[in-house]
């Protein structure tokens, strides 16, 4: 069986904010907010559009398009993007569904935060080879940076939180009644983007109450107190803490979900030539890089312009390493992430075009 993603589709708000609008409402110098944080602007969403649902709809859209896939053929329509959607417990995902007309698709979600876009491609590959099912939709949104307050140093290392969407169509085939070429996702018609092999995650739950919206759930429901106190945005209890703690273990884990991944693959550092990166402070972005051997220059894409859009970042990455020529024909490819709570996660793909 060869898993292949076959369309790829992005959506963006088109208003933006600076980094230099960032800084001067946060208080933090432009030259952190710019260069350290590694936000020139970043897209955000107006109070009324540009919902989870619409943004993935219009990345879907994209998506099956570039797929050549009619919304009644998917099986599955998968939502992995934020917690924080249209409405509070409720199925993006059903909506997503219905708005596309997937008639003949169920759906469902997958929450690992900014780590759900490789794990969500490894559920739903696994799901593709095991069930009699052949077509798969993910779609991911974000817009937490409505959750943001630039007031609240404490929260700071979120202030790249940016808005936006993206979907990929994933497609199964039978290697029997395919190519000889099949295993190198040259099938499909001609219409593979990738190729999917392995992945790998793991997950430090020490870090569970580091980053909470304190109010909105069961432990302090809404109400007028919460909403005056402005407990309903993202914050940091213990950010030194948190800070101390991350550092020693953050780049070895996300090293330990690379190797792993590549290693199910069949394959090591030296066969990797770009690497999909979950956006953070650029300095870090390039050890990162550095680390697994590639020149963050030309084999990644830092993604100065967006900021941090939840797990939409892979594909983001994606896309702008083909425009900017980095990622071409044959590459072989990580999808990087991780995500509070805290979970690193990678997914190895061949790169078709």
């Amino acid at each position: 069986m060869t898993v292949s993603i076959t369309g790829i589709g992005t959506y963006v708000p088109d208003e933006t904010i600076t980094g230099e609008a960032i800084a001067a409402e946060s208080g933090i110098p432009e030259e952190v907010v710019v260069e350290k944080m590694g936000v020139r602007e970043k897209h955000v969403c107006p109070a009324d559009g540009d919902h989870a649902t619409d943004m993935s709809v219009k990345a879907a859209e994209e998506a099956l398009a570039d797929a050549a896939v009619d919304p009644t053929d998917l099986d599955v329509v998968v939502y992995h993007g934020s917690e924080y959607k249209d409405h509070v417990v409720w199925s993006a995902a059903a909506a997503i569904t219905d708005r596309l007309g997937a008639t003949n698709a169920y759906a469902t979600e997958s929450y690992t935060l900014c780590a759900g876009a490789p794990i969500a491609l490894r559920q739903v590959t696994a799901q593709l080879k095991t069930e009699p099912i052949d077509t798969a939709l993910l779609v991911a949104a974000s817009r937490e940076e409505d959750l943001v307050d630039y007031g609240n140093e404490d929260s700071s290392f979120m202030f790249n939180f940016g808005s936006g969407a993206s979907a990929l169509v994933v497609e199964a085939a039978d290697d029997g009644e395919e190519s000889g070429e099949a295993a190198d996702g040259a099938s499909f018609d001609g219409r593979a983007r990738s190729t999917v092999h392995a992945s790998a995650a793991e997950t430090d739950g020490s870090f569970a109450d580091d980053v909470v919206m304190p109010a909105g759930g069961s432990k302090r429901p809404p109400s007028e107190e919460t909403v005056r106190e402005g407990l309903h945005t993202l914050d940091v209890p213990d950010p030194d803490g948190m800070k101390e703690r991350l550092g020693p273990v953050s780049l070895p884990a996300y090293l330990s979900v690379a190797d792993t991944a590549l290693e199910r693959s069949g394959f090591d550092r030296d066969d990797l030539d770009f690497v999909a990166l979950t956006h953070m402070k650029r300095s870090f972005h390039e050890r990162v890089l550095d680390e697994l051997g590639l020149d963050p220059a030309s084999d990644g894409y830092y993604l100065d312009e967006y900021g941090h859009v939840q797990s939409v970042d892979q594909a983001l990455a994606l896309e702008h390493g083909v425009e900017t020529g980095r990622l071409e024909p044959g590459d072989l490819v990580c999808l990087l992430a991780a995500g509070t709570g805290y979970t690193w996660s990678a997914t190895v793909l061949r790169w078709q075009g």
